[in-house]
């Protein structure tokens, strides 16, 4: 057998088995829910003989469980844009503000962070940079678990807070903003060509609290893209080449999302009637002065408490836009 040949059935049956993990995301849980269907009727027939008042309870619980596996599922089902099953990045930054806007920054990583671990995804810091008194100037998290990007892509754009700053001696009430960039992660099967000299490296001093290599060696990476002007940076592994591996993976996942809304921007064009939204457009509001509220602007759902919002409870948001959108919310973002 050539060589070329043995490759060739190496790649066709690496996409088989990804066709078939892909397939399995949607009948695992058909399957589940039909099961559950089946024996709750089952029960409910044993009733109809012989009524029994712990047998009812039981029933009921299970048919709030199936109404809650149903709403997943028929959420699942918006999430059909090409990338929605990826692995995400989620890029956080201050705007304009000094340590109001930091402190903001930070709570709404904290705010991700929640949501993340409340849905069982795994989550990484790839670079984070502190304020010099509180909170971040910014972050690149990386969450890891089936369409993590799906779920997050609705929230790119950005975010407001408007409240009384604890940083203010006079309590004033103070308008915060911070940017979200979401990115797919994109895997090694998808081939995105960077030159050695379209590539410029700088490395410098890792900073903030860590290990014992923080501000001790220039294992801090920075990588910038000259055609494109993309700058990512690295610093939280403790080599070199550990930040440079990540790096370089950041940046492919901005050269991906980049070539992405080149692609959406052409589309957009030739639909006159279909809304731009660009980056900078404010997509949320979240006030906790003089009343509590977060107010999504594009779908307009307020919810009132603020608190459960800034814990992670994000969700009804995300499934509003997705309901509202679909998958064409890519292009509406």
């Amino acid at each position: 057998m050539a060589a070329s040949d043995f490759w060739n059935d190496q790649e066709r049956a690496r996409q088989t088995v990804q066709r078939l993990k892909a397939l399995k995301v949607w009948t695992e849980p058909y399957d589940r829910i039909e099961g559950r269907m089946r024996s709750a009727l089952e029960l409910d027939e044993l009733l109809s003989v012989e009524p029994d008042a712990g047998m009812s309870a039981e029933l009921a619980t299970e048919i709030d469980a199936i109404d809650d596996d149903l709403r997943a599922f028929e959420l699942q089902s918006l999430l059909r844009g090409p990338d929605d099953w990826r692995d995400a990045q989620i890029e956080i930054s201050a705007g304009a503000g000094g340590t109001e806007a930091m402190d903001w920054a930070a709570m709404l990583m904290r705010m991700y962070t929640r949501w993340a671990e409340r849905h069982g995804y795994a989550i990484s810091a790839l670079d984070l940079s502190e304020g010099e008194e509180a909170g971040i100037k910014g972050a690149v998290l990386e969450i890891r678990g089936q369409y993590a990007y799906g779920f997050l892509r609705p929230e790119t754009g950005v975010h407001r807070l408007v409240r009384i700053s604890p940083f203010d001696a006079n309590a004033r009430r103070h308008t915060s903003f911070a940017s979200v960039f979401v990115y797919p992660v994109v895997n090694e099967e998808i081939n995105i060509e960077i030159r050695d000299e379209d590539l410029k490296m700088d490395v410098f001093r890792a900073s903030g609290a860590g290990g014992q290599h923080v501000n001790k060696t220039s294992s801090a990476v920075r990588l910038t893209h000259l055609p494109t002007g993309i700058v990512v940076a690295c610093q939280q592994e403790r080599s070199q080449g550990k930040n440079k591996a990540v790096a370089m993976k950041m940046l492919k996942n901005k050269l991906y999302q980049l070539e992405i809304e080149k692609r959406a921007a052409v589309k957009a064009a030739l639909d006159a009637t279909k809304q731009d939204v660009t980056f900078g457009s404010q997509i949320r509001s979240y006030v906790f002065q003089p009343y509590t509220m977060v107010n999504d602007h594009r779908t307009e759902l307020k919810i009132p408490d603020v608190q459960k919002v800034m814990d992670g409870g994000i969700d009804p948001f995300m499934e509003e836009f997705l309901k509202k959108f679909g998958a064409g919310s890519a292009e509406v973002v």
